[in-house]
């Protein structure tokens, strides 16, 4: 084992030290107990080995290392500072809502994905289910030590998390935690018992400490983004290189996201000539909000319409990839009391032990208020030849280190999921124009991130200016558009790395094919970027380059 690799292995150790969950939804070690700790002294332990892995990575001499070894190198010192990076923004202070990446909805909606096969795994679950009080009182600690500082979450969305936990707590008999296939009576019995005594007070203990304790502090929707909290600018331009993997600044991706939109209104004009008769884009994004014909009958109707553009792709795969991953796919529901904060769509990966598939999850909270003409694009984004796909090339590539298998580069994951919603065009997989301008709506919503995202969180827009700004600009929903400006509040910086990991994919393979002429093979392009597993963008930049040298 080489030195980098090595220390790659320790980097992975560390992740699953401080985030066990991580491994078991990996399918790495489904026996592994306890939810993490965010205590403010053990991220700091945490912060001081993740600093040590650096430099010593560092001062490793990239020239000596091999092809693979350099990446895994550079992959390290990139994923260990972004953590180091993102530690330093103490968003677990603030983080506060009805999303999964808020601490209440985040339990609820991944431990009903642990499998439960097993004696030993169901212990483990019920270690887990019994440290959720734990968990959620250092929440609540960190949230007051937020409030002492400045630190504060928005009180539109903490009354959202209250809302998502009230809706909890009225359902026991319907508890999500309860949903695995229990390995025998004695586990199911227990596992009750603990749901009962244990988990449902917890959560109920947390939600009086929002209540009571919290949501009077909490920011008004005239200031929701980074901007108004202490050392905001900062912060917010740390959490733009941790998504993106570049140095681009706040303004320039901004200005990025506005040059986006211009250059959508010439497609919409071209196709919207063609599907709806006009080509005018006012008129064309009116139609695509107003039409009944482009709504959902009911939540069946979307569901089999992703499905089926999904068997689509997977036929067509072949003819653009050379490595097709067997991992398999289901599509389901959003659970109905994470729904009204949930996305659109999202995906859960396959653990790396195949124990489950890769699920997309489609939100049909509302169904007949959402619009049809996008489920293709989403479908292929989060599924095939998108995140599926690549997430499950990804655990495939078991000559790499684990660090490499599992990477989190959000520019690279979300790049490339935005990336295959065009190259489904050239695939042929879209049933008609109307499909094809559901594609540009999801262009104007990614370019629009880029505007709004920068807009809150360091130019100070209320949340009304946001949603006043993607009505304008792209033809969402407005149920779509809320939940939309909402996530952003709560996940600062993420939706940034969409368009800013699409246009640098496009760029790299736009390069390439003119370097190479003839000698370019698509099919050969696409199994090198998704070879390496996740990659920050100016890593990808490297790999392809000398793919290049090495075919000229």
């Amino acid at each position: 084992m080489s030195s980098v690799t090595a220390l790659a292995d320790e980097f992975v150790d560390l992740l699953f030290e401080t985030e066990p969950l991580s491994a078991v939804l990996l399918g790495v070690d489904t026996t592994r107990a306890g939810l993490g700790d965010v205590r403010e002294s053990t991220e700091q332990e945490h912060r001081a080995a993740l600093e040590r892995l650096v430099q010593r990575a560092t001062a490793i001499e990239p020239d000596g290392l091999g092809g693979q070894d350099r990446i895994t190198r550079d992959v390290l010192i990139s994923q260990a500072s972004s953590r180091i990076a993102q530690l330093d923004t103490r968003l677990v202070e603030f983080t506060i809502s009805d999303l999964f990446v808020a601490p209440a909805p985040g339990l609820l909606t991944l431990l009903p994905m642990v499998s439960v096969r097993d004696t030993e795994e169901g212990r483990a679950q019920l270690d887990r289910l019994s440290a959720i009080p734990a968990f959620l009182e250092r929440h609540a600690e960190r949230h007051r030590a937020g409030v002492a500082a400045g630190r504060t979450p928005v009180a539109r969305l903490v009354r959202a998390s209250i809302d998502h936990i009230d809706r909890y707590l009225a359902e026991p008999d319907n508890d999500p935690l309860s949903r695995q296939t229990a390995p025998d009576a004695d586990f199911a019995a227990l596992r009750d018992e603990v749901l009962r005594d244990v988990v449902r007070p917890a959560f109920a203990a947390y939600r009086d400490v929002l209540h009571d304790e919290i949501l009077a502090h909490a920011r008004p929707d005239d200031r929701p983004g980074l901007c108004h909290l202490p050392n905001g600018d900062a912060v917010y331009a740390a959490l733009a290189r941790v998504h993106t993997t570049t140095d681009r600044g706040p303004e320039d991706l901004h200005q990025t996201g506005l040059d986006c939109l211009a250059r959508l209104a010439d497609e919409y004009a071209e196709i919207g000539g063609r599907a709806l008769g006009t080509t005018d884009l006012g008129e064309i994004f009116t139609r695509l909000r107003t039409d009944p014909d482009l709504r959902w009958k009911d939540a069946d109707d979307l569901l089999d319409t992703a499905r089926a553009a999904i068997v689509r792709a997977e036929r067509e795969a072949p003819n653009w990839f050379g490595h097709i991953p067997p991992q398999p796919w289901v599509v389901e529901p959003v659970p109905a009391a994470d729904a009204p904060g949930a996305p659109g769509a999202f995906y859960v990966q396959s653990p790396a032990d195949g124990s489950r598939p890769g699920t997309y999850f489609a939100n049909t909270h509302q169904v007949t208020e959402r619009f049809r003409h996008t489920a293709e694009a989403t479908a292929f984004h989060e599924v095939i030849p998108g995140h599926h796909f690549q997430i499950s090339t990804a655990l495939n590539l078991t000559d790499l280190p684990m660090l490499r298998r599992i990477s989190d580069c959000n520019a690279y994951i979300e790049g490339w999921g935005l990336y295959t919603e065009r190259l489904a065009v050239e695939m042929g997989l879209y049933s008609d124009d109307v499909a094809l301008l559901g594609m540009l709506s999801m262009d104007s919503v990614r370019a629009g991130r880029l505007v709004v995202d920068t807009g809150l969180h360091a130019l100070g827009w209320t949340r009304q200016q946001a949603i006043d700004f993607m009505e304008r600009n792209t033809p969402m929903a407005m149920v779509e558009i809320v939940a939309e400006v909402d996530r952003y509040i709560s996940y600062p910086g993420q939706a940034l790395s969409y368009m800013v990991g699409r246009l640098e994919i496009q760029r790299l393979r736009a390069e390439a094919a003119a370097a190479l002429g003839e000698r370019f093979d698509v099919r050969e392009f696409h199994d090198l970027v998704l070879g390496g597993g996740a990659l920050p963008m100016t890593v990808l930049e490297g790999a392809v380059r000398d793919w290049v040298a090495a075919r000229r």
